[in-house]
């Protein structure tokens, strides 16, 4: 569904990606592990449009979308939900929702979609009137994806979808991306907190300085010991308590 080859991006002088190879096929959750620094979010970036590789190639559902306009590849149906939510925090839950229709002509269809998403979150239907800025931390990113999800992805970008959550409300988070991709979604997320992302993943990849140093499924990098000391917290799987 997703192929990236030797994807190369330039900030000035820094080179960010440096020969990035990845993919992600029909149905899957992909998760992208790494520091801070390490490529992740420029990886989204570039696949989405929103930075002009130096490059490489991204090839989507055998099409090339390397140079390809932001909201192009949004209307082949890769849709990128940046870090930080970024809702439009003076407008209703139900307008934010309306928003992720843009590129929708139907009417109606952009109704019905709607609907799918106040009966998957019945939360953000009960605040449907309310003002985005006042939901809270959880609840504007559970918003951000519903917006996401009215736009019709074939495949979600996720960019650190839990930061500064709180564990029971990442536990919801994780468990709406699951359910999204139980529908039939396919999933690219980049995630902080690797024991979340690798506990619904089926495969994952491990950027460092632009690179990618390891991938695997995901149950077999829960247990690398290169991956437990650096993302696990030394903790390999099945020592939880």
């Amino acid at each position: 569904m997703l192929e990236i080859d030797g994807l190369d991006v330039h900030y000035g002088g820094v080179h960010a990606l440096r020969g990035l190879s990845l993919g992600v096929a029909e149905g899957e959750i992909v998760a992208l592990l790494g520091n801070n620094g390490a490529g992740k979010t420029t990886t989204l970036s570039a696949v989405s449009g929103l930075l002009r590789p130096s490059g490489g190639e991204v090839v989507f559902d055998g099409k090339t979308i390397t140079r390809e306009k932001p909201h192009r590849i949004t209307a082949r149906g890769l849709v990128h939900v940046p870090e930080g939510r970024r809702i439009f925090s003076t407008l209703s839950v139900h307008e934010n929702l309306q928003l992720g229709g843009y590129l929708v002509r139907d009417q109606a269809e952009i109704r019905t979609r709607i609907e799918r998403v106040y009966e998957l979150l019945p939360r953000l239907a009960e605040r449907r009137a309310q003002q985005g800025g006042t939901l809270s931390g959880g609840e504007q990113q559970m918003l951000a994806i519903g917006r996401a999800l009215v736009t019709g992805p074939r495949l979600l970008l996720l960019d650190e979808p839990s930061m500064g959550l709180a564990p029971l409300v990442v536990a919801s988070v994780m468990e709406l991306i699951a359910g999204i991709n139980a529908q039939g979604t396919s999933v690219l997320l980049v995630e902080q907190n690797a024991v979340a992302a690798l506990a619904i993943a089926h495969r994952g990849y491990v950027i460092e300085n632009g690179e990618c140093v390891l991938d695997g499924p995901a149950a077999e990098l829960r247990r690398d010991s290169r991956v437990v000391e650096a993302y696990l917290g030394g903790v390999r799987e099945g020592e939880r308590g």
